[in-house]
C-alpha cells in the first residue's frame, strides 16, 4: 500500500460513507473517509464496497482499486437530539443572520442570544440564532422588543432529520461522479 499521506498521483480519493440504508451519515458536512480508511474497513469487513475508482493501490502480494462509495454493514441510528454546537446552530438557521436575512460564510458569522445572558438568557437551543457582525453589534444587550429586532424563527431545538435535510441544501465543493445516485440533492427529477 502506498507509504502515508491522503494523496495518490496528487489526487485524494475520499469514499463517500453511506449508513446500512444506503444513505450517507451525514449531509454537511457530507460523510466521507480517507481512502486509507476506507481501505481499512474492507478489510474489516464493516463496509460493503458499492463503487471503486479506476485507481489501484498495491501491497506485494495485493491489488485493490479504491472505494469511492461504500455502506456500512451494520446500521448506525441518528442521533435523536443533535448536539448543540455553533455549526449545528448555524446549520439550523440555513447560515443566515435571522435578522436582516443574509447568508454569510461560516466566518462572518457568531451567534446572538436573543435574550441576552446579562438579563437572564441562557446558552441555549431556544435562546440563541445566527446572526451577523454588524446585526449582533446593533442589537447589543438589548431584548428584541427594545431594539425591533425579532429573530425571523422562533430559536428551537432541531431534529437530527432537520439538520440533516437543512444539510442537503449545501452541496459539498467536491462530488463524484459514483456518488451522485446516493445522494438526494433537491433537485427536480426526470420523466
Amino acid at each position: 500500500m502506498p507509504d502515508g499521506g491522503h494523496f495518490i498521483g496528487g489526487q485524494s480519493y475520499p469514499a463517500l460513507v453511506l449508513n446500512a440504508d444506503f444513505r450517507p451519515l451525514s449531509y454537511f458536512p457530507l460523510s466521507v473517509w480517507a481512502w486509507q480508511d476506507a481501505v481499512k474497513a474492507v478489510f474489516l469487513d464493516r463496509v460493503s464496497v458499492l463503487s471503486e475508482y479506476e485507481v489501484e493501490v498495491h501491497s506485494p502480494s495485493l491489488a485493490l482499486r479504491l472505494p469511492s462509495v461504500i455502506a456500512l454493514k451494520d446500521y448506525i441510528p441518528a442521533a435523536r437530539r443533535p448536539a448543540f454546537t455553533r455549526f449545528n446552530v448555524f446549520l439550523r438557521d440555513r447560515f443566515e443572520c435571522q435578522y436582516c436575512a443574509e447568508g454569510r460564510p461560516t466566518h462572518e458569522l457568531t451567534f446572538d442570544h436573543v435574550i441576552p445572558r446579562s438579563r437572564g438568557g441562557r446558552t441555549s437551543w431556544e435562546n440563541v440564532v445566527t446572526a451577523c457582525g454588524p446585526c449582533n453589534l446593533r442589537k447589543g444587550n438589548h431584548l428584541p422588543r427594545e431594539c425591533r429586532m425579532i429573530p425571523r424563527q422562533e430559536p428551537r431545538q432541531p431534529t437530527s432529520w432537520e439538520l440533516q435535510d437543512n444539510g442537503r441544501g449545501f452541496p459539498p465543493n467536491y462530488l463524484h461522479q459514483s456518488w451522485r445516485d446516493y445522494l438526494y440533492w433537491d433537485s427536480e427529477l426526470e420523466n
